[in-house]
C-alpha cells in the first residue's frame, strides 16, 4: 500500500456505469491508497475541476492528482474536455491518462497533440484492468513527481 504522501485524488471521467464500477474495483484490487471520484461526461468533468454547481465545495471535490479520461462520452466528449483542460493555465498540469475502448490511430495522435500524458486502450478482462491499474499506480504515485498546485 502506498504512503499518505503519495495518496492523491484520482478523478475518473467515464459515462458507462459498468466501466466506472470495474475501474473502482480494479483500483481497490490493485491496493492503491487513493481517493477515487467519478464524473459521467466532459461537462461534469469541467464543472468538477472549476468547482461549479454540485462541485462548488473544494473540500467535497478536491483537485485531482490524476484524471483517467474516456474519449467517447455524451454532452462533451473526452477530446473536447482534454483540449479545454490543457489550454487552462490552472488545470493543464494535472496529468491525464486516456483510458478508452478506441484504438483509432486518429484518437491516439489527437490525444497526444492535445497534451494527454498517456493513452491506454481499456483491457477486455478484469484481471488485465487490475494489472493496468497496478502499473498506473506504480508509475504515477511511486516513480513520477507530480506538480502540486
Amino acid at each position: 500500500m502506498l504512503s499518505d504522501k503519495h495518496s492523491i485524488t484520482i478523478l475518473i471521467a467515464d459515462d458507462d456505469p459498468e466501466d466506472r464500477m470495474l475501474a473502482a474495483e480494479a483500483l481497490e484490487e490493485s491496493r492503491l491508497a487513493n481517493d477515487v471520484r467519478f464524473v459521467e461526461d466532459g461537462e461534469e468533468l469541467l464543472e468538477y475541476l472549476h468547482h461549479r454547481g454540485k462541485y462548488s465545495d473544494p473540500e467535497v471535490s478536491p483537485r485531482p492528482g490524476l484524471i483517467l479520461l474516456d474519449l467517447n462520452m455524451p454532452r462533451k466528449d473526452g477530446r473536447e474536455a482534454l483540449a479545454e483542460i490543457k489550454s487552462d493555465n490552472d488545470l493543464r498540469r494535472i496529468p491525464i491518462v486516456v483510458l478508452t475502448t478506441s484504438q483509432a490511430e486518429t484518437d491516439i495522435y489527437r490525444s497526444y497533440d492535445l497534451g494527454v500524458n498517456s493513452f491506454i486502450v481499456k483491457p477486455v478482462s478484469f484481471d488485465s484492468l487490475v494489472d493496468v491499474m497496478q502499473v498506473l499506480g506504480r508509475y504515477w504515485f511511486e516513480i513520477v513527481e507530480i506538480a502540486s498546485d
